[in-house]
């Protein structure tokens, strides 16, 4: 496993990090009732030499952190800890807003300290904007955790340009975690830019679209799963967003790997500043995943890959309409 710098001043990292979401929440629900899988799927990413463990205090309402820090336990010296917070939801899990107002910053971190087990956390980031609070003063907060200790690292996560250059002039920011893919390019323009251009490392969450560029979703999703939702994975779009992932299949098995290793590999292969997110409750598929790391792409196969998977190509939203409001930066 090769490591480099998050970002131009920011902690050393794997080149692929583990994104531990989906083990508590948002797809199926039998990977919520199997606590022991998960926490051994996190010990194997750690195995294999993965550090950064991506988690956020909103997914499963806390149980991804008490998860995670079960997981890490004996071995928090080994992890980049990086924590998302202020996003809102109701008992039922609902999405209510998010509030980055500097109190509930500090509230926030003090809990996912409790719940990590952690006396620190590497990298903190607001989930989402929230646009009733100025951007400045949410970091400013998180300025003041790095002075006390409690926090490392400044990161945000799916802001506009203006925003990351905002709050890149209160405290340096070290990571932008945004979405980032072969379906999801939208970054490739002004956002990759500025954030080159400020030395702020890009954490790719959603390589794999939540599963579509596997090649194995079906259209068929458990109970509570929000694909079943979502614009992307429904009806005529997921049908023709499927036909897509075909070509992506006969590409990949001309590379003599499978379409999920091509498409975690084509983003490695979009620079040093990028760490891709592997996401998954199965230890099965995160070793099929770590094999993205021996496929090597020349420049005719991305200039293939581009040419096949443009910016727009793939059909539908990429979150839930009603959600839509809450995760625009």
């Amino acid at each position: 496993m090769k490591t480099h710098l998050l970002g131009k001043n920011g902690p050393e990292v794997s080149e692929v990090g583990f994104g531990a979401m989906g083990i508590s929440d948002i797809y199926a629900t039998s990977a919520r009732k199997d606590d022991a899988g998960g926490e051994a799927t996190i010990r194997a990413a750690l195995d294999a030499g993965i550090n950064l463990i991506n988690t956020g205090d909103f997914y499963g309402m806390g149980h991804n952190e008490m998860l995670v820090g079960r997981a890490i336990a004996g071995r928090r010296d080994q992890v980049v800890l990086s924590v998302k917070f202020g996003a809102l939801r109701d008992p039922k899990g609902l999405w209510l807003g998010h509030d980055c107002r500097p109190a509930a910053v500090k509230n926030f971190c003090a809990y996912s300290l409790q719940r990590l087990g952690v006396d620190h956390i590497d990298l903190y980031q607001p989930a989402r904007l929230d646009h009733d609070v100025p951007i400045e003063e949410t970091v400013g907060s998180i300025a003041q955790l790095i002075r006390e200790g409690k926090v490392k690292y400044l990161g945000l996560s799916e802001v506009t340009p203006d925003i990351l250059r905002r709050a890149h002039a209160v405290h340096p920011v070290t990571a932008l975690e945004i979405e980032y893919s072969l379906s999801t390019r939208f970054i490739e323009g002004e956002i990759l830019s500025v954030a080159r251009e400020l030395g702020v490392g890009i954490v790719a969450y959603g390589a794999l679209s939540r599963g579509l560029l596997s090649g194995k979703l079906d259209g068929k999703f458990e109970r509570g799963d929000f694909r079943s939702i979502t614009p992307r994975y429904m009806a005529a779009n997921l049908q023709a967003n499927l036909q897509l992932v075909e070509t992506l299949a006969d590409i990949a098995e001309s590379k003599g790997c499978t379409p999920a290793q091509l498409a975690i590999a084509w983003v490695l292969a979009q620079g040093d500043d990028i760490v891709p997110l592997i996401g998954t409750s199965n230890s099965t598929r995160l070793k099929e995943n770590l094999g993205a790391l021996n496929v090597r792409l020349s420049p005719a196969d991305i200039a293939l890959l581009d040419t096949a998977f443009p910016e727009g190509t793939f059909h539908g939203d990429r979150y839930p309409t009603a959600a839509m409001k809450f995760v625009a930066g």
